[in-house]
């Protein structure tokens, strides 16, 4: 009995490594398989851009240079180290490297969820939260920054919450994540935000003489944790241009990322939160008053802008892993038994079949399959034709500027929001969209436009079908082209026709 006990002892000790990495393995093969889905956003191609520029110059931007609207102005990029990583994925396989570069980072951050759930639930439920904080990530799972540094966020927010479970304080070991982090994507600001909640998590149930030691100790782990965020080539100025997003106000609304949560139809983040809801209703569940802080966060952070509904979905069960496991209690391991020569081999051995298969399956996927961006957020043909006719300044649509900076076009905007300004962005939706028509031939001739490519699903190229002084040149089914009447060497119209 007690020789059984030990041996299902040592292999709940490896399978609390083997599992993890299978469970990644997997989210990495699946979304290798449909990586096209994650070639879905015109902000992939200026970052890309950026990386390569950084690389090119062995610099970094502190001042724009792809817009004709803002040249000059100060602007630094907060996701320089994913920019770069995504540019050398470019260079060396086309789209398939920013491709096999999320796909990765998704299979690390599902390795690290499962692994850190593993301390206090069962395997099953541990790759069950995995899979649904997938699905419940899907709306935003691209080639981005974000993507990257969501694994760097998983661990750090395990960190913090695992010393919280042990009422301590986290080990400076872990601040490099936090510079890491603050390189990689903007983001990094919650994790600094994070620490006060998890520390008041930490002190909770503590007599005052040690509430107060305890809280000292979190409170210089917290400096110590600002200090590493400016541990980057911009130092201090990065906590600055991180935070400039969340000042854009009604700007916020009509990106589609920021916007709040639409429950108008039935969303997986409304079954969701009912499930939660159900969860701890069924369960039992009696929190501590800083947990129930953090979930309420997650999901006001989720409710607000829907880019945040991979946070609630993969941090919330890291906030309650620790009160579900203790009604079921996983047995403790034996370190003897865990950590045989023999249990190390095999778990070794399991690590290395796991990432030969994986890399197995990349090599004889990649030798027929070709990764494409998707087609609605590249207007070949129009750039071509613009580009064939010099024009200057063009009044881009907002999911066209991506593309326009690769194809080194100066913009009128792209998906730097911050650094064109809420009035400005604002401005430019009400003229393109027809909410406020007036607007757009004002804009026209603020900025001396000479050409217009707005997408042809779009209200602005029918009110510019109308505008006095303006004419079509050139319509597909992604983009359309008016130019002035009497704008030299534009004046022979090219007949529209479908891709």
């Amino acid at each position: 009995m007690s020789l059984s006990f030990t041996n299902n002892i040592a292999v709940q000790g490896r399978a609390r490594v083997l599992v993890p990495l299978c469970v990644g393995a997997g989210a990495y093969l699946f979304f290798l398989h449909i990586g096209n889905t994650l070639l879905q956003d015109s902000d992939s191609f200026w970052q890309i851009k950026i990386g390569q520029w950084i690389l090119d110059h062995h610099a970094l931007p502190y001042t724009d240079f792809y817009s004709f609207t803002r040249p000059g102005e100060p602007w630094i990029s907060t996701s320089w180290l994913s920019q770069v990583l995504f540019a050398v994925s470019y260079s060396q396989w086309d789209w398939a490297g920013p491709v096999i570069l999320t796909a990765l980072a998704i299979a690390a951050s599902a390795a690290i969820f499962v692994y850190l759930l593993g301390a206090h639930l069962e395997i099953p439920r541990s790759v069950l939260f995995a899979m649904l904080a997938v699905v419940l990530s899907l709306h935003h799972i691209l080639a981005r920054p974000h993507m990257l540094a969501l694994p760097v966020m998983i661990g750090w927010v395990g960190v913090l919450m695992n010393a919280a479970d042990r009422k301590v304080t986290p080990s400076w070991v872990w601040l490099p994540l936090m510079s890491l982090w603050a390189n990689l994507h903007g983001g990094f600001v919650l994790g600094l935000a994070l620490i006060g909640p998890m520390a008041i998590e930490a002190i909770w149930t503590l007599d005052s003489a040690k509430q107060i030691r305890l809280l000292a100790r979190w409170f210089l782990f917290g400096v110590a944790a600002m200090a590493a965020a400016c541990v980057t080539p911009y130092g201090w100025r990065t906590l600055l241009g991180a935070t400039n997003i969340l000042n854009l106000g009604e700007l916020l609304s009509v990106i589609s990322e920021w916007t709040p949560a639409n429950f108008a139809s039935f969303s997986a983040f409304e079954a969701a939160i009912l499930g939660l809801i159900a969860l701890g209703l069924f369960r039992g569940l009696t929190l501590s008053p800083p947990r129930i802080l953090l979930i309420l966060l997650f999901t006001w952070m989720g409710l607000t802008h829907v880019r945040s509904i991979e946070a609630f979905a993969f941090l919330v069960p890291l906030v309650l892993a620790k009160p579900l496991g203790e009604r079921s209690p996983l047995p403790q391991l034996d370190d003897q038994a865990s950590e045989s020569g023999v249990a190390r081999y095999v778990t070794i051995m399991g690590v290395l079949m796991i990432a030969a298969a994986a890399w197995t399956s990349t090599s004889v996927y990649m030798s027929h399959h070709r990764f494409t961006f998707t087609m609605d957020q590249t207007p070949v043909a129009a750039v071509d034709l613009l580009r064939e006719r010099k024009a200057q300044r063009i009044f881009n649509g907002y999911q066209f500027g991506g593309y326009l900076i690769s194809r080194d076009v100066p913009v009128f905007v792209d998906g730097r929001a911050e650094l064109y300004g809420e009035k400005f962005v604002m401005d430019f939706f009400k003229a393109a969209e027809g909410k406020r028509p007036e607007l757009l031939p004002r804009l026209l001739d603020e900025y001396r436009i000479d050409a217009t490519l707005l997408g042809a699903d779009t209200p602005g190229p029918q009110i510019l079908d109308h505008l006095k002084g303006w004419k079509r040149l050139y319509a597909d089914n992604i983009a359309v082209i008016h130019v002035r009447d009497e704008q030299p060497g534009m004046d022979s119209p090219m007949p529209a026709h479908s891709n």
